[in-house]
């Protein structure tokens, strides 16, 4: 059996943290998805990118809302210098007028479901993810290659990451993602992973969860096998039987 497991070390920093999880299993291959369903996704993040101003009240980037609560989140473990959370670059392209743009569907799903919510969003390729995939903070020294890049990035000391058995699958907590597992066009099966630090949200974390849930099924044709909200309280999720 395949878990994704928040670790201890993750709740001692953030205690009333949410982490949606979606598992998409039998998804078409991107090149299955009919050109008007391809249109119609690039419509919604056209769509997600305007709904996302109504998160930008000002027009300097680090007295937004959103910025504001992950910023003080990155204060609280060790990162790499200059490293932001995914959602604040999603916002600065849009505030910069620079909306983000069309990627693959996949990508283009949780893309704009991360912009309408602002909620920092990823995927990663199930069928490529070894062991158990965990949050938790690290010793440091963990494998990553992140996407784009040519050279290994290794973790750091006292980093919070998600990793599996064969090295780190996002770097600090929602920074970069690994080519490891980054989804393709080739991918199947996916787990969609969000991340909440405002309790008060919860209705919206909820209802990204059914629209990431809701959005697989229709242009993929996914079987949803989970659908959760990992609290302090329900930590696991069984990814694959």
């Amino acid at each position: 059996m395949k878990q994704f497991i928040a670790e201890d070390s993750f709740w001692e920093l953030f205690p009333e943290a949410m982490i949606g999880v979606v598992v998409a299993r039998h998804m078409k291959l991107a090149s299955e998805v009919s050109e008007a369903d391809r249109a119609e996704i690039a419509e919604k993040l056209d769509l997600a990118n305007r709904r996302a101003e109504r998160f930008l009240t000002s027009d300097t980037i680090s007295e937004n809302k959103p910025v504001q609560v992950w910023r003080r989140a990155y204060q609280q473990f060790k990162t790499k210098k200059g490293a932001r959370c995914a959602i604040e670059n999603l916002l600065k392209r849009v505030l910069k007028d620079k909306p983000v743009g069309s990627i693959s569907p996949s990508v283009d799903i949780y893309n704009s479901v991360s912009l309408t919510y602002a909620f920092p969003t990823g995927g990663f390729d199930l069928n490529k993810i070894e062991g158990n995939y965990r949050l938790c903070t690290t010793e440091g020294g963990d494998s990553f290659l992140p996407i784009g890049e040519d050279a290994e990035e290794p973790t750091l000391p006292g980093e919070l990451i998600y990793v599996d058995d064969a090295g780190a699958t996002s770097r600090c907590w929602n920074w970069r993602d690994s080519q490891r597992t980054a989804l393709s066009d080739e991918t199947t099966d996916a787990v969609l992973v969000f991340e909440c630090l405002e309790p008060e949200r919860i209705e919206d974390a909820k209802a990204e969860l059914a629209d990431l849930s809701d959005l697989l099924s229709h242009y993929f044709g996914a079987t949803i096998t989970a659908q959760e909200l990992v609290t302090t309280d329900n930590r696991v999720v069984t990814l694959d039987e």
